[in-house]
């Protein structure tokens, strides 16, 4: 799974990916800072089955704290989007190439009003403009390849009698558009519409709004006036400065969380006082930092994903190597177990037998995965 980082130039995008990763990205109070991607891996939160099942879990390709595991999302950090992307503005062409393969975006948005859709510092600015302005720039990127597409089809279409909306699905297939996408977005309008482009892209790439710099009052002040389901406040900032500070062991600090606690006598004043104003004006008015919020929105809410842990004894909830709980599984919400066991290894499926729920009653082909679910799959050695 890869999510996408979009936005206009100086939002604060680089610090937004490097509080979720962590990873290494030049960030500057300049418009395209971020001129090549920078990839990383984030982590989802979600409640850790070792806690109801009374056991100590030994993750694998996730880590667990507390009984919340953390499961790894690929992120994608691409250049800032200015009007006329679409037509190669800017760094436009290389942007939204980029995002390809994205299943879905976060938008972060410089909340406070304080840059323009270029990235340049101004008084004030509605930032309800950029929020449209990215919308119809994706759009239009994606309508000129269909209309290309279109073209394509139609010597096809007309030689073979297949209606054109049959094999519009096949021609953007590149684009991480899949024949479900294609289809539902077809039961609205016809494929030679604007209004296609613009019902595939909600469908395809969806956007979640992460509202930055909220500690500005200026910010907090455009969160009302915009209020909207798919903006969630946050603080890229804040959860970079917890993150580095847990990370050396100044403080114990869980990702999402609404608080932290102090364990270094190390700290100075000054850091204090920035950890106080950090809980202060973003902790505790807001909950958390959101930008792990944004994250799991994307992933749980928007697509609709859920953690699946599978094992190799159901009885010990291990591997065969007795690590318990070893490995999460993000898959899409209506997955059955044979489908599961498709991406697990492709042995697997072909030898699939069955499988063992945490009850040790038998389970089916047809089965649909639950968030949580620990599951064995039973096949032919």
């Amino acid at each position: 799974m890869l999510i996408g980082l979009v936005g206009c130039p100086n939002s604060g995008k680089s610090t937004f990916f490097k509080a979720l990763t962590l990873a290494e990205a030049e960030t500057a109070n300049y418009p395209f800072t971020t001129i090549k991607p920078n990839q990383g891996v984030a982590y989802v939160k979600t409640e850790c089955p070792c806690k109801r099942l009374g056991v100590k879990c030994n993750p694998n390709n996730s880590f667990c704290i507390n009984g919340t595991r953390f499961v790894p999302v690929k992120v994608l950090d691409v250049a800032g989007l200015v009007p006329d992307a679409h037509e190669g503005k800017g760094l436009g062409n290389q942007f939204l190439s980029d995002l390809v393969q994205a299943c879905g975006l976060i938008h972060v948005l410089d909340l406070s009003g304080k840059t323009d859709w270029e990235g340049k510092s101004v008084e004030s600015w509605d930032p309800g403009k950029n929020i449209k302005m990215l919308e119809e720039e994706i759009t239009r990127w994606l309508w000129g390849i269909i209309k290309k597409a279109i073209e394509k089809s139609k010597t096809k279409s007309r030689a073979e009698g297949i209606p054109i909306k049959n094999l519009i699905a096949k021609q953007l297939s590149g684009l991480g558009i899949s024949e479900s996408h294609v289809k539902e977005a077809l039961e609205r309008v016809e494929p030679e519409s604007y209004e296609f482009a613009e019902n595939l892209r909600k469908i395809s790439k969806p956007i979640v709004i992460a509202g930055n710099k909220i500690d500005l009052n200026e910010a907090k002040e455009n969160f009302e006036r915009l209020k909207r389901g798919d903006l969630i406040p946050c603080s890229a900032e804040a959860e970079l400065a917890l993150k580095e500070a847990a990370k050396k062991n100044l403080i114990e600090y869980v990702p999402g969380e609404k608080d932290f606690k102090i364990i270094s006598g190390s700290l100075n004043e000054n850091q204090r006082k920035a950890l106080e104003i950090i809980r202060k004006e973003v902790l505790e008015k807001f909950g958390s930092t959101g930008v792990q919020d944004a994250l799991n929105h994307m992933v749980f809410s928007v697509l609709k994903m859920i953690v699946v842990y599978p094992v190799a004894n159901i009885e010990r909830f291990s591997d065969s190597r007795g690590n318990v709980l070893p490995d999460a599984y993000l898959v899409e919400r209506g997955t059955t177990l044979k489908e599961f066991a498709k991406k697990i290894h492709s042995d697997i499926a072909e030898n699939f037998m069955g499988g063992l729920d945490m009850e040790r009653k038998k389970i089916g082909a047809d089965y649909e995965l639950k968030d949580g679910d620990v599951i064995q799959i039973l096949f032919k050695k």
